[in-house]
């Protein structure tokens, strides 16, 4: 059968369909902002007021442009369905002047540039697929993640997803966390033994476990708190060694009711839970959090919900037709790709496909392409990944050579996902209002280093590299093996962009998170041949076991200064005006534009300094 008739039989039978009728909450949420932005612009509406309101609808603010914005589409978990990136594609060609999706380091969806008057209309649409932008920016529960193999993996306990899943409903529109001090961010984990949602560095944290009690095996989740990033990152404290499954619901409602009358809610530079944790002491925290759970569950918050979830683990789809096996025998770097690019499911003749993004962005021709792949070979099922890609699972062994065939036609097929070339960045000062750099121009250089030979070296392959425009560390630089953020330095009366260039940072089972050492400030000019250098020193000078981690603290902080000190340098403006440029902003010296607080920050990043989270959630 063709692949036209296959894609079309599939779609029929697996897709979800429109929505007729959209649901009471979501059409008053559509008239809201119509009325809010007819408001707005009759002078009735106060900027700041508007601000608040659409950060809790996820709408961002846009540099330099007050009436557009960034619209964030929260996909929970990670879910996504081949019509739903169908619709993605139509809104990005229809309304976002660049033409690119991009995918964030939280699993959402972000399109850039959007007109506020198109807004209502995009939430409609986004509504008819079953995706909603609500929650996703603001004080509120954001988007819940999970790890992007849950339901697959060999490692996992038990498939978390359908937790995941019931408290992002639970908490959508809860009337709890609407205004809490700060932003809260969830993650699950499918197993111990692994490590890809990074419980570590997230408010609330839960890992997969399994306890004997009474004789019978009971699931159960270890529970993290107060982890988090931001311009000063903090690693999660264990909160409790074994949570039962019925009790997880009052567990966060318990942990989000701490927060909402304990966060720091005058200083924006402390609201994150994690201060409120260091404050008080774990000890002190994992007490009070007792008693509140106490007082939760007595009062049945969560119960109605819990025994509405269902628990069907993830079985495989069967298609109305089967998936092709077709292809040519000897295709040009399939052996590469899937060694990199396909993870082996637990179910027995299955893959996950991981489909790499470079830069986490997508055009809509591309993601009409991957739909219809997807819904040929797997049934429409997809997930976005925390790195920035899109997983494709339930791929038939016997497929993989023609999924690879389709992929490579829709530019899709790039190998090393989840490696030294997937690098991770923020969307940076291209759109965002506090960004100092442009994070997309420096991964898009450091790319070029692994095209000439280090992507495909082993030696390199674990090693992992993120990029974030400012201290806040949306690129999550801070857990890097080599971690990037933007500053700006002033030589000789002229701004130059610079990096502060981290070594060390990573995350690993149990919840653990180590922060990046700080280690010189380079011109972004100079930032990927600095990183060169340093991997060349690691290749050079590693045991014969020597990861790069292990090697980094051998060798230790002077001696890595001293691998990037040529790198840090800046000519006089006469002699060499290009250094003067910022990466993916060629043709004018350097200037920081940001909008509230920019002088503040960057005063802080061009010293060097910890720049303060307030500035998170101006915008």
């Amino acid at each position: 059968m063709a692949l036209k008739e296959i894609h079309e039989w599939n779609k029929d039978i697996y897709e979800e369909k429109l929505r007729k009728e959209l649901l009471p909450e979501e059409e008053a949420e559509i008239s809201r902002f119509e009325a809010e932005i007819s408001r707005l612009q009759k002078g009735e509406r106060d900027m700041d007021d508007f601000r608040k309101f659409r950060l809790n609808n996820g709408i961002y603010g846009i540099r330099g442009a007050e009436n557009r914005h960034m619209i964030r589409i929260k996909m929970r978990w990670g879910n996504m369905n081949a019509l739903q990136l169908e619709r993605v594609a139509d809104i990005t060609e229809k309304f976002a002047p660049n033409k690119l999706a991009h995918v964030t380091t939280r699993q959402a969806i972000q399109l850039h540039e959007i007109l506020r008057t198109d807004v209502p209309a995009i939430l409609r649409g986004l509504m008819e697929v079953g995706l909603t932008s609500r929650e996703a920016c603001g004080n509120t529960v954001r988007n819940v993640t999970a790890s992007h193999y849950s339901g697959i993996s060999p490692k996992e306990v038990f498939d978390v997803i359908p937790y995941a899943d019931l408290l992002s409903l639970y908490f959508l529109r809860n009337p709890i966390c609407q205004n809490m001090p700060r932003k809260f961010k969830i993650a699950f984990e499918s197993s111990p033994d692994e490590d890809w949602a990074k419980i570590g560095i997230h408010d609330l944290g839960f890992i997969a476990q399994k306890k004997i009690v009474n004789g019978k095996e009971t699931r159960g989740f270890k529970v993290y708190v107060g982890g988090g990033l931001g311009s000063t990152p903090f690693q999660a404290h264990l909160l409790e060694e074994f949570c039962p499954v019925d009790m997880f619901l009052p567990t966060a409602e318990a942990v989000i009711r701490l927060f909402d009358r304990n966060g720091e809610r005058k200083d924006k530079n402390r609201a994150r839970i994690k201060y409120l944790v260091a404050k008080w002491g774990i000890d002190v925290f994992r007490q009070e959090f007792l008693t509140e759970r106490k007082q939760v569950y007595m009062t049945g918050s969560g119960k109605e919900a819990f025994w509405k979830l269902n628990l069907e683990e993830y079985k495989a789809p069967v298609l109305k037709s089967p998936a092709p096996t077709d292809a040519p025998a000897v295709q040009p770097g399939y052996e590469d790709w899937l060694k990199s690019n396909t993870f082996e499911q637990k179910q027995k003749g299955f893959f996950a496909v991981n489909v790499r993004l470079p830069l986490g962005d997508i055009n809509p021709g591309q993601m009409r392409k991957l739909a219809k792949i997807s819904r040929v070979f797997s049934g429409g099922r997809m997930r976005t990944t925390i790195a920035q890609n899109i997983l494709i699972h339930f791929v038939p062994q016997a497929s993989l050579k023609a999924i690879y065939q389709q992929l490579s036609g829709a530019g899709l097929a790039l190998k090393g996902a989840e490696t030294v070339t997937d690098i991770t960045r923020c969307p940076g000062a291209d759109t965002c209002q506090i960004a100092i750099t442009h994070s997309k121009g420096l991964a898009h250089e450091m790319g070029k280093i692994f095209e000439n030979g280090y992507g495909s070296d082993p030696t390199f392959r674990e090693v992992t590299i993120k990029i974030s425009g400012c201290t806040n560390s949306c690129g999550q630089h801070h857990i890097a093996n080599i971690g990037f953020h933007g500053a700006s330095k002033n030589v000789d009366g002229h701004a130059v962009p610079h990096y502060q260039l981290m070594i060390g940072g990573y995350t690993a089972v149990g919840g653990v998170a180590v922060f990046g050492k700080r280690i010189a400030q380079i011109p972004a000019k100079r930032a990927p041949e600095a990183t060169q250098a340093i991997l060349d020193a690691f290749k050079a000078e590693k045991g014969s076991s020597e990861t790069f981690l292990k090697w980094a603290e051998r060798i230790g902080a002077e001696k890595l200064k001293a691998i990037v000190s040529p790198f840090t340098t800046v000519p006089p403006f006469d002699q060499d005006p290009k250094m003067y440029e910022d990466l993916g902003d060629p043709g004018k010296p350097f200037k920081v534009e940001m909008g509230k607080a920019s002088a503040q920050l960057n005063l802080l990043a061009g010293a060097g300094c910890q720049a303060g989270e307030l500035l998170q959630g101006l915008f």
